[in-house]
């Protein structure tokens, strides 16, 4: 059987195809993108945006972390898949290497539920992959869509009861003690549809100290009130009772062990017990009105909590824990109508997000043990944002799109430890955010288009952190200010089976937030003057024959500052931006047989990237390669069996998992697993 186009490609129309008498005519399947807020066909959409479907996302794959979904994705660059502690670096077109962990700049929803806090920090560790259906990524500004973001957006959905119906038991084991179970159910009955998914985690981990324990539970419930209505309640558990952080590594440490840790002390044979706990519990309310006026209206509201302890890879001031309310409520209204005689169609929305953080720090000894309190404040964020996007239909080919939006962000700290002063203090932000784009669909399965837009990002209450001190906020930091333009190619060749997505981008970016650590290993945050952000993006998917196809990624960009003294009078204009690759290329080769039968070999190419912002530690380019098998059995008219095998690193090659930025003491290096298998079976009825 013939594998079908990449979903990233597909758009509606009816095309001939040539050098058939009389074929019938072929109807390809129209492909909707959301992540942009205006729900538009891929081919009308003037941004960089992609795709990821159900069967990218899970055909073979441990559904683990991001990276695995998003490997074929241009412009898109992640780290640190095995560290369950300082969690994925995500990086889209240079934004978000700043941190050596978590994600920065990049807004994550899911279920259109916002996982980026207001001061712009976001977790991953509770997005449910084993129930994920669909992933869009939207590579470049994400400011007028959703506020505090430069670097673009991550949208993921999740399954209901129609889209996966049935029960399903999945059971995984492979290398360095990896071990997962996986139990969904999905159905619809009459008006009521539901989809519930839990899973169990295990893993000991390729490095010393670094096994983790993780369990999650993802759940939709929906009520169709009547043709045009609807309500949707979502319910995501994360109980992540233990992740070890064996912590970066000198050169010569991992030249001697590199499954080793690293002393915490350079005095002390010890390493201290570095590790996290996490309890999150997310509820969500969706309410759909499709017949509001003339238009859609549409209702949310999420509630988060999170109780978060972590100790730090160093003894002193290193017992970070806080517990967390994050709350908000968003209203959009979409509608059609002509402007003239012109079509148009538009979103206009608000809302309103609190971050509440009860967060303090303890002093700890190299044995583990707590000498008492050094910092204790509440920690506020407070966003309010309204916006609205349009798109004008020039022609029948000609579109023009506008967007704007305004934010207000208030930031509080209210010093609870006063032993050493009051480092009560806020920031306060008024933000405008515009973009621009002009699309031009040239045949019914072609587009160019051009874009323009600004964005912003607000340091995050971590990077406020004063460096004169333990609380308060750094009064140097300010927040960072991006120009981007993009010109772009997508189309589908439905007589040879070839797809393309072509996006050359420039970004100028001002007051770039830069991470670098102190001597005793504590992370801090300055602003570096102006960087410039220059790409172009290609991806590539061919059906070359039967049964078989090739997708292609591949990024060639230039991440450097432009004006940026250090805070020693370093100059580091012209350097590159340290933690992010210029060259990557993916490659896979799937041959799809009979039913459930597959097998996928992949190639990825990491270029050669920086570890300091003085550009003297230079990490060596690599490639990887991965392979990736399986096939199924029908037990019977309602049953199938099916059972996959996949290798991770075939050839075994020497490489890292993480890079540590501008760390003060050497260890820079997260060394990534050697060859590694894993395997999984799965039930469905």
């Amino acid at each position: 059987m013939p594998l079908r186009a990449a979903p990233s490609l597909l758009v509606a129309g009816t095309l001939s195809v040539s050098g058939m008498a009389q074929a019938e005519p072929v109807t390809l399947d129209t492909l909707e993108v959301t992540a942009p807020r205006l729900d538009r066909e891929l081919y009308d959409t003037p941004a960089a945006v992609s795709v990821v479907d159900r069967e990218k996302i899970a055909q073979g794959q441990q559904r683990e972390r991001l990276d695995e979904s998003l490997a074929t994705v241009p412009g898109v660059y992640l780290q640190n898949r095995h560290n369950f502690v300082q969690g994925e670096r995500v990086s889209i077109r240079g934004f978000g290497a700043r941190t050596p962990w978590g994600v920065r700049g990049i807004r994550v929803r899911v279920d259109g539920i916002p996982y980026t806090l207001p001061d712009g920090q976001a977790q991953l560790d509770a997005i449910d992959l084993d129930s994920a259906q669909r992933i869009e990524v939207m590579r470049g500004p994400a400011a007028v869509q959703y506020g505090n973001a430069a670097g673009g957006a991550i949208d993921v959905t999740t399954a209901d009861g129609e889209s996966d119906p049935g029960t399903r038991l999945r059971v995984e084991g492979g290398s360095n003690g990896y071990r997962k179970l996986n139990v969904s159910n999905g159905g619809v009955e009459g008006p009521w549809s539901h989809h519930i998914d839990v899973s169990a985690l295990g893993m000991d981990g390729y490095r010393d100290h670094s096994s983790v324990e993780k369990y999650l539970l993802n759940a939709k419930l929906k009520r169709e009130l009547d043709a045009d209505r609807s309500l949707t309640a979502i319910l995501n558990l994360l109980d992540n009772p233990r992740s070890e952080d064996p912590g970066g590594l000198t050169a010569e440490a991992v030249s001697e062990d590199r499954q080793g840790t690293i002393d915490s002390n350079f005095y002390s044979p010890t390493r201290i017990d570095a590790g996290q706990s996490v309890d999150q519990q997310v509820l969500g309310l969706e309410y759909e009105d499709r017949a509001a006026g003339p238009g859609e209206l549409t209702l949310r509201g999420f509630y988060l909590k999170r109780d978060f302890e972590q100790q730090l890879a160093y003894a002193g001031d290193s017992f970070v824990a806080y517990d967390r309310d994050y709350y908000g409520a968003n209203a959009e209204y979409r509608q059609s109508l002509s402007l003239g005689e012109l079509p148009m169609r538009y979103v206009a929305g608000v809302e309103v997000a609190r971050q509440e953080d009860d967060r303090y720090r303890d002093d700890v000894t190299i044995d583990g043990d707590h000498q008492g309190r050094v910092a204790d404040e509440t920690q506020t964020a407070t966003s309010l944002g309204a916006f609205a996007q349009g798109d004008l239909d020039l022609t029948d080919q000609w579109s023009l799109s506008l967007g704007t939006r305004f934010d207000h962000i208030d930031f509080d700290i209210d010093d609870n430890y006063l032993s050493d002063g009051d480092d009560s203090g806020d920031r306060t932000f008024n933000q405008w955010s515009g973009s621009a784009g002009l699309n031009y669909r040239y045949r019914p399965n072609h587009q160019a288009y051009l874009s323009v837009g600004t964005a912003y990002e607000t340091p995050t209450f971590t990077e406020f952190a004063n460096p004169a001190g333990v609380g308060g906020f750094n009064p140097d930091i300010e927040p960072q200010k991006a120009w981007n333009r993009e010109l772009g190619l997508r189309g589908n060749f439905v007589d040879s089976g070839l797809d393309y997505d072509v996006a050359l981008f420039s970004t100028r970016v001002r007051d770039s937030l830069i991470a670098y650590k102190n001597s005793n290993g504590r992370d801090f945050y300055r602003n570096a003057g102006r960087s410039r952000q220059d790409g172009l993006e290609v991806s590539l998917g061919w059906d070359f024959a039967e049964n078989w196809r090739l997708d292609s990624a591949l990024t060639l960009a230039r991440y450097e500052f432009q004006d940026y003294v250090d805070d020693d009078g370093n100059d580091h204009a012209n350097n590159r931006i340290p933690g992010l690759p210029e060259r990557t290329w993916v490659n896979q080769l799937t041959w799809q047989g009979v039913g459930e039968r597959f097998a996928t070999l992949e190639t990825r190419y990491v270029g050669s990237m920086y570890a300091d912002d003085a550009n003297s530690v230079k990490v060596d380019d690599y490639w990887l390669a991965n392979l990736r098998a399986g096939d199924g059995w029908r037990l019977s008219n309602d049953t199938l069996l099916k059972a996959y095998v996949g290798v991770q690193n075939l050839f075994d090659r020497e490489h890292f998992d993480n890079i540590v930025i501008n760390d003060q003491r050497g260890r820079y290096f997260s060394t990534a697993p050697d060859r590694s298998v894993y395997a999984g079976v799965e039930l469905a009825f």
